[in-house]
């Protein structure tokens, strides 16, 4: 069975915290607890690097919401001042590469139910 990586850590940290407190100057597979320690360094390195990474990414996320909130603002204004430009407009190619439908295509709006067999009441139906 593969352990999670917590459980490895857990697993780490529980054998080197006992060693340490009840047989620190006892030698074990050939290793001392100092050899030990530096043996698995390395794993306990690692994790600690991906805090540092993930406290650093969600950062990195509060920077980019924040500036995503001045640019969404940025880009409406831009996006009224084509609307409102004499050569452009709401019909225009730039409106509509910008991902706006133009006033021409859009529809009404308005729409009809249409009534079917399976929709009318029995005893509409009758």
């Amino acid at each position: 069975m593969r352990r999670s990586p917590k459980e490895i850590e857990k697993y780490i940290t529980d054998a080197a915290n006992a060693w340490t407190t009840l047989r620190a100057s006892k030698t074990f597979s050939g290793l001392t607890l100092e050899q030990f320690k530096e043996a698995v360094k390395p794993s306990l390195d690692a994790r600690a690097e991906i805090l540092d990474l993930e406290g650093r990414m969600q950062a990195a996320f509060a920077r980019r919401d924040e500036a995503d909130t001045e640019s969404a603002v940025l880009v409406r204004r831009i996006v009224n001042a084509v609307k409102g430009d004499a050569e452009e407009g709401e019909d225009g190619e730039l409106y509509a590469a910008m991902g706006y439908v133009r006033r021409s295509v859009r529809n009404s709006g308005l729409t009809r139910r249409r009534g079917t067999d399976s929709t009318k009441k029995p005893s509409e139906a009758a």
